[in-house]
């Protein structure tokens, strides 16, 4: 049979879409060494129904190897005699989409990782500099400007922060007034486990739920009342605030218009963060952060979808952390712009996205 495995290789190479175990065909050229593997070819076979791979990106895939912990390269079934030992062979079709998983991050992330590799051999720039695939605007420098530092939801304060920045306004500064953004507690979790997954590392989304939960408390960036006194107890800090109202936000840091930030759909962050996690295989992680904020997020900020739900069995803790926090900030002393029932959740049924196709939608992007 391993002449018809050397066959379904090369009409898969030709743009193929049969499946293994529908394929008959013997008449192709045995090419030696060793069949790829059945995760690589159903990959292709994948990519081949979806559109249509460059001949670079089709070798990229069946020389491919897959990353991390897990199973090894797998057999086809039905080629040679039955291993003694080892995972036994499959048929490519009933492989789950984490087995393909493993493969498509792979190949994403040393696509992500190949200029940090050629300026690594190359020797060129600073060493242990991170390297950036974007071109950034030059700030523009400005007389006089509001003093600011954006603080609490890590996705909000880090996107309008570098947003500002861009412009030439950079926070900092003694006397700075601290604005720390926060919104419904459902979408901060979100956009903390978000800020995980595009930086350098975090668990899957249930994961990351149960470990909050077991550890009773909030993460410190969206546990507002908390971030407040901390920035309120540091020297050369101005007036303290949350900001509930992003409206507002344009008025207290002196612009007069914000662009909105994008939320990253569930599916498309679980992407995010199995590539980061192929992607640390190449790079340290200050350029693996680098790498995925500045190459792959804008590619997924366009991707449609919800952001991550909260499950039934975590929304009690949820609602009673996000009613503690209300609370505190009613009866704080500090200034609140926006409305504390804001921090309330309301929930809606998930939607899945599938993490497999969008990998493969990324794949043909990268080949076009």
């Amino acid at each position: 049979m391993t002449a018809g495995a050397w066959a379904w290789v090369a009409h898969l190479r030709a743009g193929g879409t049969t499946p293994w175990q529908s394929w008959t065909s013997t008449d192709a050229a045995d090419e030696g060494g060793y069949l790829p593997g059945a995760q690589q070819l159903e990959l292709l076979r994948r990519l081949n129904v979806a559109g249509r791979p460059s001949p670079a990106l089709v070798e990229r895939v069946l020389t491919a190897s897959a990353p991390g912990r897990g199973r090894p390269d797998l057999e086809l079934v039905g080629v040679g005699e039955p291993r003694r030992f080892g995972p036994p062979a499959v048929d490519p079709a009933v492989l789950s989409d984490d087995e393909l998983l493993r493969v498509a991050t792979g190949l994403l992330a040393a696509e992500l990782a190949a200029p940090v590799e050629m300026r690594d051999v190359a020797g060129d720039g600073p060493a242990g500099q991170p390297v950036s695939t974007s071109r950034r605007r030059p700030p523009r420098t400005r007389r006089f400007r509001t003093r600011y530092e954006l603080a609490g939801d890590p996705w909000l304060a880090a996107a309008h922060t570098r947003q500002l920045t861009l412009d030439g306004r950079p926070p900092g500064g003694p006397g700075r007034s601290v604005h720390v953004l926060g919104s419904d507690l459902q979408t901060m979790l979100a956009h903390t486990w978000a800020a995980g997954s595009f930086g350098t590392g975090a668990p899957s989304w249930p994961d990351f739920l149960a470990r909050v939960r077991a550890r009773r408390r909030l993460p410190r960036r969206v546990d507002l009342p908390g971030v407040v006194e901390r920035f309120g107890a540091r020297p050369h800090t101005g007036r303290v605030g949350v900001v509930l109202d992003l409206a507002a936000l344009p008025r207290l840091v002196g612009v007069r218009r914000l662009e909105p930030v994008p939320d990253v759909p569930a599916h498309a962050t679980e992407l995010a963060r199995q590539v980061g996690a192929a992607l640390s295989l190449h790079v340290v992680p200050a350029e693996q952060a680098e790498l995925l904020a500045s190459a792959l997020l804008p590619r997924l900020a366009r991707v449609a979808g919800p952001l991550p739900v909260v499950p039934a069995e975590h929304r009690d803790w949820v609602e009673d952390a996000a009613f503690g926090l209300r609370q505190q900030l009613l009866r704080a002393r500090y200034p609140v712009v926006g409305d504390p029932d804001e921090l309330l959740p309301t929930w809606s049924e998930p939607v899945e996205g599938s993490v497999l196709g969008l990998a493969i939608e990324l794949l043909l992007e990268e080949a076009t």
